[in-house]
């Protein structure tokens, strides 16, 4: 006679197999980590390990994190893999057939529309932001290795009560319905393309005195006698920055010439900015970059426009990609020649000047807010993220308060 505790081990493993067990604790860490980010949407704030610029940074306030500008992906994620817990529930030998036929079936969808999901957001990053948030990635494997344990132990799940043995779902219909899944995932990428967002910004105020730059004495996109001056902070290997800096010029135009911006570097790279939290390799050379562009700008004033436009373009393949530094110093010393190089490189203002941009981004750091590009008006400041000069305008003025022209 078997005791009745070895009885009740027993039956605890059939209804709880080891698959079982991953499939609980992955559809939680999926969950927790969307769970996270819809509260970082919602909240604000910088996500841990995720500086303002950063990799992360970049995907988690793009407008690809959001459907339509209204819906935060991961909280419609969250709820997803909130439903394939409570799903899961239900799929032990213990529940009747028709319930676990419904579980499986439930799991099925969820599963193709993760793993659908899962494949979109990686290329989005890929071959759309240029970035990859791990938070993010961790979370898309996640959903695909859930989407192969289901697909693969729904088929061999058979009804116990039955006179004949048969099973939950054939393995057809398993992968049909794992297909109407990735199809739901279809209709949400579509509808990403389609609707896209109003332009999306964080904004706020400083509360001490910011440095005062002389529009006589730095780098400008427009006239330093312009009634209204910007200051830009940006990083000759942020995305974002490129995207904005030809807009500039178009929205001097619209200005009249009563508009101009201060050309700003502020590298999220810790060797010249103290404020960046954390060193991230996609910044790497920034400081030297923006020095090399500082000296182009010192000798001679006349070229730099043509250098800024050098930097900020791309002459091959699908997407933008920052400019090396070894590339960078001999498009520098072509343009300005060595000798003039080498004395612009040793001007101590360049220094002092980069010193000074930092020091303005680090006095507009707010709730972990310290991304770039930032446009900053007197003491308000706004981190864009613009689709045209006509959302430059529109942040302008509603933003930074900038009057019309």
């Amino acid at each position: 006679m078997v005791p009745y505790k070895d009885k009740e081990m027993t039956c605890f493993r059939r209804s709880w197999p080891w698959w079982r067990w991953v499939l609980t604790g992955f559809s939680i860490l999926a969950l927790a980590l969307s769970a996270y980010m819809s509260w970082h949407y919602l909240a604000g704030g910088s996500v841990i390990g995720c500086g303002g610029g950063s990799s992360c940074d970049q995907v988690l306030s793009s407008r690809w994190a959001t459907i339509g500008g209204i819906l935060p992906v991961s909280g419609l994620a969250a709820g997803v893999y909130l439903a394939m817990i409570v799903s899961s529930l239900f799929i032990g030998p213990s529940e009747d057939a028709p319930v676990r036929r419904l579980a499986w079936s439930a799991m099925l969808v969820i599963v193709g529309a993760a793993a659908g999901s899962a494949v979109w957001f990686t290329i989005v990053q890929k071959w759309f932001i240029g970035a990859f948030c791990p938070y993010c990635m961790t979370a898309h494997i996640t959903g695909i290795l859930l989407a192969v344990l289901v697909i693969w132990k729904a088929p061999g799940q058979i009804e116990d009560d039955s006179t004949i043995s048969r099973r939950i779902i054939g393995f057809f219909p398993a992968l049909g319905l794992s297909l109407a899944g990735i199809a739901f995932s279809g209709i949400m990428a579509i509808s990403q393309v389609v609707f896209i967002p109003p332009p999306a910004y964080h904004s706020g105020q400083s509360q001490e005195n910011l440095p005062a730059i002389d529009p006589n004495a730095i780098p400008l996109v427009g006239s330093p006698d312009a009634q209204y001056v910007v200051t830009l902070l940006f990083d000759y290997k942020c995305p974002h920055c490129q995207q904005l800096h030809f807009m500039l010029n178009e929205a001097v135009r619209r200005y009249n010439g009563k508009l101009a911006f201060a050309l700003c570097p502020a590298p999220l790279d810790k060797k010249c900015n103290p404020y960046v939290f954390s060193e991230a390799e996609q910044y790497k050379d920034s400081c030297e970059l923006v020095k090399i562009g500082m000296a182009v700008w010192v000798a001679n004033r006349e070229v730099f426009p043509a250098f800024e436009n050098w930097m900020f373009s791309f002459e091959s393949g699908d997407r933008w990609r920052p400019r090396s530094l070894d590339d960078t110093r001999a498009k520098a010393v072509e343009m300005v020649g060595q000798t003039n190089f080498d004395a612009a490189w040793a001007n101590p203002w360049i220094d002092q000047y980069i010193a000074a941009c930092v020091k303005i981004y680090g006095q507009t750091i707010q709730n972990g807010k310290g991304g770039i590009p930032k446009l900053v008006f007197g003491s308000r400041w706004v981190i864009p993220e613009l689709y045209s000069a006509d959302d430059l305008i529109m942040i302008l003025q509603n933003s930074l308060a900038v009057p019309m022209p």
